[in-house]
């Protein structure tokens, strides 16, 4: 499978127009099914949820035609709501049990796990920086509830190849699939791999019922487990050209939106903090994708170091950011992002309560 995500502001945009909600519900979880591939540029904020949303209301579809394509956008938002209130580092409703390793199964980084649907997404992920959504829980069940370990570091790990790796998102994922974000853990056995996967194995050591599945052996396949280190590669800064007579708006891997203040004059900053990448780790790829987004931003010049320390350096006093929880020691104007529904906000403990709190039908009519 050929995959590749263009960086163009405006071939991104029309993909927008190819969306099909419709086709999404029925064939979603299937790996050839009809998803948009547009979580890349949802996560590094080049578009958002509520701009894809009402595009495809503008279509003139209702949210009751098309709730479960809509129920993924609004997914996005919840994790970042619970991400707002809660450390997702640490567990969000109850520890995972049982734990019998912090490293992550050898076969998985090596993609050699033997089972094949699971094999070749993580091969893809490797090549191309994304894995389908099922795959990702099919991989996420696999090193936590199968080979027991905890799931941070392999969570660490997928967010690292991930295009759309999106922090409040991932961990969310994992800890829902482990059982410390949900009342029971994820399984998937054979059957269910195969039917979404398109392969058609047979005798693996997942070929079994769930009760069985829930209950058996760790697989020899899966014990030989290892640590995963990482660091990123980060660019050099560029030579700031600042005006301080101007505002100054920062940007960073969370948001690289063209359209934010684009008619605006000021001083537009990609800050890439040290700190933050030594925190959360990227790939080499994960760093050019933003570097090639960052293009669709006139005058944009970049920054390696501390928020504080571009502060004090270029004496900025009147910068303006968008919120996020993974802004650690921003200081200055911060705004919104562009929420399906600002009206709603704070933790809820399940995304169905979060869900029915939006009330899309009313607001969309």
């Amino acid at each position: 499978m050929e995959l590749e995500f263009e960086t163009d502001y405006a071939t991104i945009v029309n993909k927008l127009d190819l969306i099909d909600p419709v086709a999404y519900a029925k064939t979603r979880n299937h790996i050839r099914g009809a998803v948009t591939y547009l979580s890349p540029y949802i996560s590094r904020g080049v578009i958002s949820t509520r701009q894809v949303l009402e595009h495809v209301l503008g279509k003139g579809f209702k949210i009751w035609q098309i709730e479960s394509f809509v129920k993924e956008l609004c997914w996005r938002d919840y994790f970042q709501r619970v991400a707002q209130v809660k450390d997702l580092n640490a567990a969000i409703k109850q520890e995972q049990a049982p734990v019998l390793n912090h490293e992550i199964s050898s076969s998985i980084l090596n993609a050699s796990t033997g089972i094949e649907g699971i094999d070749t997404a993580i091969k893809l992920l490797y090549k191309s920086g994304y894995m389908h959504n099922h795959c990702r829980m099919y991989t996420a069940s696999l090193a936590c509830n199968i080979a027991k370990s905890h799931w941070q570091l392999p969570a660490k790990w997928m967010y690292y190849h991930l295009l759309d790796g999106d922090w409040a998102s991932n961990a969310s994922s994992w800890q829902w699939v482990c059982g410390a974000n949900s009342s029971k853990k994820y399984y998937a056995n054979q059957e269910n791999i195969n039917k979404y996967t398109n392969t058609n194995q047979s005798n693996t050591f997942l070929d079994k019922s769930y009760e069985e599945i829930e209950t058996m052996e760790i697989p020899a396949e899966l014990k030989a487990t290892q640590p995963f280190e990482a660091s990123t590669n980060l660019p050099q800064s560029d030579v700031l050209q600042v005006d301080n007579q101007l505002p100054t708006f920062i940007y960073n891997y969370y948001n690289l939106d063209p359209l934010w203040h684009k008619d605006e004059l000021g001083n537009r900053i990609l800050l890439i903090e040290p700190s933050f990448f030594s925190t959360y780790p990227v790939s080499d790829k994960c760093i050019d994708f933003m570097l090639a987004l960052r293009k669709n931003i006139p005058t944009i010049q970049v920054y390696v170091g501390a928020f504080s320390s571009l502060a004090a350096e270029y004496k900025l006093d009147n910068i303006y950011y968008k919120e996020h929880p993974l802004n650690k020691g921003y200081t200055g104007n911060e705004e919104a992002r562009d929420w399906i529904s600002t009206g709603v906000s704070g933790y809820y403990p399940s995304f169905f309560s979060y869900w029915n709190k939006l009330n899309l039908r009313k607001t969309y009519k």
